[in-house]
């Protein structure tokens, strides 16, 4: 397809995963930003709102009931759950592709989705043909894809590091830990007690110890990798960060003892161009991949035992949410996978 533009609409412009695709679209080479939508600032203009846009993003918020979206050849939905699954069919029909950050495509049962997002699924037959987002895993489909379901980020994370082990079969997939940390930004730019600087910042804690909304989203894909169901306790944990995500993974090896995991994970990344696989021995930090879409995996087997610990870092804006997002946005129209996603992380 070559250097030709597209035109690209994003709605719900407003929150931290919005602002930072605008950042990430703003400086794509072959990306024509056309209309941003938000019901409560239309009006406004984007860089009055987030001045890291100013000279970058000219554009006024529009109304959703106002905005050109059927002009554009790609949506992006950085709205909350609920929004894309009212709208999508719509847009779809016009022949413009979609992508939702949010979670109303991800989960192929639909059953399991209403019972964890506590609402009506709007266009059940939709889940069907949307396609799952994490290029390591499905880049052929979505290729092709007309509808593609971000991942979220903790999934993200947790399934890259995992990935490797359960391809070639070499853990029990009865007993997956995933221990996760996130940054205060993934609960997402609105006013809750438990997010104000006096409350998360110098203090540390798990949540949603009996059930995330992610552990089905992860436990989906965690099967599809193992061939069959797999069991796993997932422990998110909110830290005094902005950004980042920490997921510590433990898994035991079936017995194949002469296995080389640092050779698995560099062959099965080697090609991945967001996915770092670090020296044996390593520790990643989130700040190693702050503000990048760069995935950094350590994999270790503390004393020689049969327990494998994954160190897996993402930016959850990044890797995590936006990044991802333009990194499918490339896969789809056929754009260099890399663009627009260049950036370095950000130190200190």
């Amino acid at each position: 397809m070559g250097l030709q533009m597209i035109k690209v609409g994003v709605v719900g412009g407003t929150g931290y995963t919005g602002v930072e695709l605008l950042r990430l679209l703003a400086q794509h080479p072959s990306v024509a930003l056309n209309v941003i939508t938000s019901r409560g600032e239309a009006g406004l203009p984007v860089a009055e709102m987030f001045p890291s846009l100013r000279g970058r993003v000219n554009l006024k918020f529009v109304d959703p009931a106002d905005a050109p979206l059927d002009q554009c050849d790609l949506v992006f939905f950085a709205t909350p759950n609920g929004i894309a699954m009212k709208q999508a069919a719509d847009l779809l029909r016009l022949g413009v592709r979609v992508i939702d950050l949010a979670a109303d495509f991800r989960i192929k049962d639909i059953a399991e989705w209403e019972t964890w997002y506590g609402m009506k699924h709007a266009a059940p037959e939709l889940v069907a043909e949307a396609v799952y987002g994490l290029p390591e895993l499905n880049r052929e489909a979505i290729r092709e894809a007309k509808l593609v379901a971000n991942p979220g980020c903790y999934p993200t994370a947790t399934q890259l590091g995992f990935l490797p082990l359960l391809e070639a079969g070499l853990v029990n997939a009865d007993n997956l830990i995933a221990d996760a940390k996130s940054g205060v930004s993934g609960a997402g730019r609105k006013a809750e007690v438990h997010t104000l600087f006096a409350e998360a910042g110098d203090n540390f804690k798990a949540y949603g110890v009996p059930g995330h909304r992610h552990l089905p989203e992860i436990r989906q894909g965690l099967s599809q990798l193992a061939g069959r169901t797999v069991g796993l306790t997932f422990v998110p944990h909110l830290t005094p960060l902005i950004r980042g995500i920490h997921a510590t993974l433990y898994a035991r090896l079936n017995g194949s003892d002469q296995i080389d995991l640092q050779a698995l994970y560099e062959k099965r990344y080697e090609q991945e161009p967001f996915v770092d696989v670090l020296p044996p021995g390593s520790h990643p930090e989130t700040r190693s991949v702050r503000a990048s879409n760069i995935c950094r995996i350590a994999v270790h087997r503390p004393q020689g035992q049969d327990m494998i610990v994954v160190l897996s870092v993402i930016d959850n804006l990044v890797k995590g949410a936006a990044g991802q997002a333009v990194q499918n946005m490339n896969i789809m129209f056929g754009f260099e996978e890399c663009a627009g996603l260049s950036q370095i992380p950000v130190l200190p």
